[in-house]
């Protein structure tokens, strides 16, 4: 092993520093992408996916080159590594990599175009005394036009910027909204447990709640307390492992307001100043933005 100095470059991420601040970001890799699949000289957008667009797998004309499109969406995968802003658009998207139609086709290419518009875009990680582990979640009610499932979502922040976060359909549907949601706090709950003991591991102790915002109270009252226990004794037990956790004290469940729910990021089709606002609460921002020096 060798010591090479400041991390810059690896893997399609770039990386600057300051002494205050460190700033993650994958401009060079947009770029290659954008030029590779055509789009290098694409009209910009504001959103990577239009506000309640519904997706399906059956409607539209074919579109051939499907091992065209599974590369485009694979490559648009990898960018989520440091862009949660696209995490959901993409992850629609890779739900018809087997049979895509050409309204699929357009939809990825609107991701394109939006990237095209954030090509600077990276969370900035910035040094500071109160770095505390705080998470969101929620989830939307049967958004998968096909198969009627829902999606689950969460985000962790630490200190200053997003450093975990996660869109994936359930494996079963749900019969309610209160089910939903209850089932979208397990994942993260999970989440939670690992990203403690790897807090461990490099001697940062959370000798605290690790508080989870939801947005919907009844589900809260359920994980705090089995209230509803003969409306929701069909709730498989593995989703009532956010019930030991809350119990127990290693989660504190609290309550945020619809429109300050960061995790809508992940939920849906939002507009353009809507995923700008929870871009930067999840420290996101343009290069320039983050003052940091280095070429691109």
């Amino acid at each position: 092993m060798k010591e090479l100095g400041h991390l810059k470059h690896f893997l399609g991420l770039d990386a600057d520093h300051t002494q205050e601040a460190i700033f993650l970001y994958q401009q060079k890799y947009s770029k290659y992408l954008l030029k590779k699949f055509g789009m290098l000289n694409c009209k910009s957008i504001s959103a990577p996916m239009e506000p309640n667009a519904k997706m399906c797998a059956h409607e539209g004309k074919d579109f051939e080159d499907a091992t065209m499109y599974s590369q485009l969406v694979g490559s648009l995968i990898y960018l989520t590594l440091i862009r949660p802003d696209i995490s959901y658009a993409v992850g629609v998207m890779s739900w018809y990599m087997q049979n895509p139609k050409k309204s699929h086709l357009e939809a990825v290419r609107r991701i394109l175009r939006y990237v095209k518009s954030t090509l600077g875009y990276g969370i900035l990680y910035r040094k500071c005394g109160d770095c505390k582990l705080v998470g969101f979640c929620d989830a939307d009610y049967a958004g998968d036009h096909d198969t009627r499932r829902s999606t689950t979502e969460y985000v962790f922040m630490l200190g200053s910027g997003a450093i975990s976060w996660c869109s994936k359909r359930q494996p079963t549907v749900s019969l309610s909204t209160i089910e939903v949601k209850y089932r979208a706090a397990t994942m993260p709950a999970q989440e939670s447990a690992w990203l403690v003991q790897l807090l461990k591991d490099l001697h940062q102790l959370t000798e605290y709640p690790i508080p989870l915002y939801c947005d919907n109270l009844s589900a809260m009252r359920l994980a705090e307390n089995p209230v509803f226990h003969t409306r929701t004794k069909h709730v498989e037990v593995y989703y009532h492992f956010i019930r030991e956790k809350v119990m127990s004290g290693e989660i504190g469940l609290q309550q945020v307001k619809i429109e300050d729910q960061v995790a809508d990021l992940f939920t849906k089709g939002l507009s353009g100043n809507k995923i700008e606002s929870f871009c930067h609460q999840l420290g996101m921002v343009e290069r320039m933005e983050a003052g940091v020096e280095g070429e691109c």
